[in-house]
């Protein structure tokens, strides 16, 4: 504020003097214009900062009061349409081969086309040979498609020619596989690719193969070998196909 009023001179002594000071006009006018124009700045200051952190105090007030939104819903979205189109197209190219993409074997080589019973007791012979009249068997306590584990699917297990004609042949031809042919099963509306790794002639009574290796997913498919005795069993190791390959 600029000079007015009174002022006291205090001395040692008792005596004082007195002095009025009065500002020129002109000098308040310039006084008044100043003060004013320095309320302006702070006020254009303040103004100017509560615009550049309007933006982010908005979005930490909408982040802490409004109620959470999936980060990925229209992504989502994307993603069940392509299962759903991948699903149908599973079942359309499984219906072609006249099998159930619920679960199923497609061998385009060797024309091997059948439907899987999943969880058959491999240690009945009564369970597993009326299975192996309807289609392959899934040997019960090995895994499925997608698990990550061995998947083992085992048919035509006759032990003499004059039964061939009783069971189901589909692995007749099995062991013309090579490493690098390709085997299709259809899992619960999926289609699952796997390339043979692996052939291999084992004892009939190696169980060793049923157990998971712990070495990931692995598809092996066995029979009778030769084929239409219980001699020897052949296996068939397959991996899945990566893409690209």
């Amino acid at each position: 504020m600029y000079p007015h009023g009174v002022i006291y001179q205090a001395g040692k002594s008792k005596s004082h003097s007195e002095f009025f000071l009065r500002p020129k006009l002109l000098t308040k006018i310039f006084f008044h214009l100043f003060r004013s124009a320095g309320f302006g700045f702070v006020t254009f200051a303040i103004v100017g900062v509560l615009f550049t952190l309007y933006p982010i105090v908005k979005e930490e007030i909408k982040y802490r009061f409004t109620k959470p939104v999936s980060q990925i819903s229209g992504f989502g979205e994307i993603i069940s349409k392509a299962l759903a189109e991948e699903a149908d197209h599973a079942r359309k190219e499984a219906a072609s081969l006249n099998l159930e993409s619920y679960f199923s074997l497609s061998i385009p080589k060797i024309k091997a086309y059948a439907n899987v019973i999943p969880n058959v007791d491999a240690g009945n012979p009564d369970e597993y040979g009326k299975a192996l009249k309807e289609g392959v068997a899934h040997a019960k306590g090995t895994s499925f498609p997608g698990q990550g584990k061995t998947i083992y699917l085992f048919s035509h297990s006759t032990d003499s020619f004059l039964n061939f004609g009783r069971y189901n042949a589909i692995f007749y031809l099995l062991g013309k596989l090579e490493k690098g042919d390709n085997i299709s099963v259809y899992f619960l509306d999926k289609k699952y690719v796997y390339k043979v790794s692996e052939k291999i002639i084992a004892g009939a009574d190696d169980t060793s193969w049923l157990k998971d290796s712990g070495k990931g997913e692995r598809l092996i498919l066995q029979t009778c070998d030769p084929p239409g005795t219980s001699l020897k069993r052949l296996l068939i190791i397959a991996v899945p196909l990566l893409t690209g390959n």
